[in-house]
C-alpha cells in the first residue's frame, strides 16, 4: 500500500493553505507539508516528493480581475535552484500517477495554466477560463451540488451531492469556443454542479447558481480523472458544526470526502 502525501502550495495571497492541510490530514494523508511558491523556486521542496498536489484558494495576487493569472505566469516561467522549468516538474509530477486539486483561486490557477481541461493531453494550453459572476457581486453562500456519477473523477466516486460554501467573485465558467464545451459535455468531464435545493436538479437559477456559469458547472476534471478543480470549497466543511444549520440538526456529506477519495485512490491505486 502506498503512502498519500499531501503538498499545499501557499504565497502571494493565498489564505485557505492551513483548513486545506487539516483537510488532507483528516482524509487520511501519511504526510502533509505547506510550502511557499518559493521553496519550489529556491529547491527546499521538490514536487517529486509528493503525489498529492492542492492549490488552495484564497485571494491569490489580489484576487483582481483576471484572477490568478500573474500566478499563472509566475508558474510559467519560474525555474528551480537547478534551472530547471517548474512546469517540466510538475509534468512529471503529474506523468507519475499524482494527483492534483484546485479550490476556488486554485482553479483559476489550472484552467490558465492549461491543466485543465487538457482534453487531448496535458499542453498547458488554455482554452477555459472563469469570468466575473452574473450578479456583479462577490457571492458569499452555501450551495447544493450535484456530482455527475459518471465522471471519472477519482475525488468524487461514491458521492452524490455536496454542500459546500461559495465565495468569489469570479466563478462563472467559460469556454472558447463551443467545440471545448460539448467535448466536457460529452466526455462527462463536468463534475459537479449547483443544483436545487427542492429537485437536486443542475440550475441556473440564482442564487442557487451563485455566478451564472453554465450547466451550472461548479468544478471540471481532465480525462484521467486525477486533476480536479472546482470553485466551491471544500476543505470549509470538515466538521459537523460548519454546516450554516447545524444548531437545527441539519447536515450533509462532510468536504473531507473529497479529500479521502483522494487519499483511497493513491493508497491503493482505485478510486473507490
Amino acid at each position: 500500500m502506498s503512502e498519500a502525501a499531501a503538498l499545499i502550495i501557499t504565497g502571494y495571497g493565498t489564505n485557505c493553505e492551513i483548513e486545506c492541510a487539516h483537510a488532507a490530514e483528516l482524509g487520511g494523508a501519511d504526510h502533509t507539508r505547506i510550502a511557499h511558491f518559493s521553496e519550489l523556486q529556491n529547491g527546499e521542496v521538490s514536487l517529486l516528493d509528493y503525489n498529492f498536489l492542492i492549490f488552495p484558494g484564497g485571494f491569490l495576487d489580489g484576487d483582481d480581475l483576471g484572477a490568478a493569472q500573474a500566478a499563472a505566469l509566475r508558474w510559467q516561467h519560474a525555474t528551480d535552484n537547478a534551472g530547471t522549468p517548474l512546469l517540466a516538474q510538475l509534468r512529471l509530477f503529474l506523468e507519475a500517477g499524482g494527483l492534483a486539486l484546485g479550490i476556488c483561486n486554485g482553479f483559476q490557477l489550472m484552467l490558465k495554466l492549461g491543466l485543465l481541461p487538457a482534453l487531448d493531453g496535458l499542453r498547458f494550453e488554455r482554452n477555459s477560463s472563469l469570468a466575473h459572476n452574473v450578479s456583479a457581486r462577490f457571492e458569499d453562500r452555501w450551495c447544493l451540488l450535484k456530482v455527475n456519477p459518471l465522471s471519472p473523477c477519482v475525488f468524487t466516486k461514491g458521492l452524490q451531492t455536496l454542500y459546500l460554501p461559495v465565495r468569489h467573485g469570479e466563478g462563472r465558467f467559460v469556454t472558447k469556443d463551443t467545440a471545448t464545451m460539448r467535448r466536457l459535455q460529452t466526455e462527462n468531464l463536468i463534475t459537479v454542479q449547483y443544483a436545487h435545493p427542492d429537485n437536486n436538479e443542475v440550475t441556473q437559477e440564482y442564487p442557487y447558481n451563485p455566478n451564472g456559469s453554465p450547466l451550472g458547472i461548479a468544478g471540471i476534471c481532465d480525462p484521467s480523472g486525477r486533476i480536479f478543480g472546482l470553485m466551491p470549497h471544500p476543505e470549509a466543511y470538515n466538521h459537523p458544526t460548519n454546516h450554516p444549520g447545524w444548531s437545527n440538526g441539519e447536515s450533509a456529506t462532510l468536504g473531507i470526502a473529497l479529500f479521502a477519495n483522494g487519499v483511497r485512490y493513491l493508497k491503493t491505486g482505485r478510486p473507490e
